[in-house]
């Protein structure tokens, strides 16, 4: 019987444990886990170091790269949103295509040689994702990267 009652408490303990981390494991799962973030040369139109990369760091010629999430990929070019950090709206101002829906303009970034991998899938499907490495994209094609 004593066997039986440290089994059950020990049941329990492991059920309420487990509990507990799926909330958090699920929350960094929506945060942590963005596949349609760059960071870009933000220097202006006088530098041509075209710096992009999936994670923050400094662009080449030395100043902070600036955040910001696929709207759309356009061909080898991404359009980005740089509005606020973790920013969610999506996609393009219908009246104004300069704009992503929170007003904000819009950059235009060539993927060309800088290594990012990417989801073209055009059509309408818009997974807008990137990365460092080969993969999937969520619609399950293949990214690929243009030299």
């Amino acid at each position: 019987m004593k066997f039986l009652k440290l089994f059950l408490l020990a049941t329990l303990f492991a059920f309420l444990a487990s509990c507990a981390t799926m909330g958090t494991s699920e929350k960094s799962v929506k945060e942590g886990d963005r596949q349609d973030v760059l960071y870009t040369c933000n220097c202006g139109p006088q530098c041509d170091c075209n710096t992009v990369s999936t994670t923050a760091g400094k662009c080449a010629c030395g100043v902070p790269l600036k955040w910001g999430h696929v709207l759309k990929i356009e061909g080898d070019e991404a359009i980005l949103c740089q509005c606020n950090e973790g920013c969610k709206c999506a996609g393009l101002d219908a009246k104004d295509p300069t704009k992503c829906a929170c007003g904000a303009p819009v950059k235009r970034v060539s993927l060309k040689g800088t290594g990012i991998h990417f989801c073209n899938c055009g059509g309408s499907c818009y997974c807008n994702t990137v990365s460092s490495a080969p993969g999937k994209c969520k619609c399950g094609m293949d990214l690929k990267v243009v030299n």
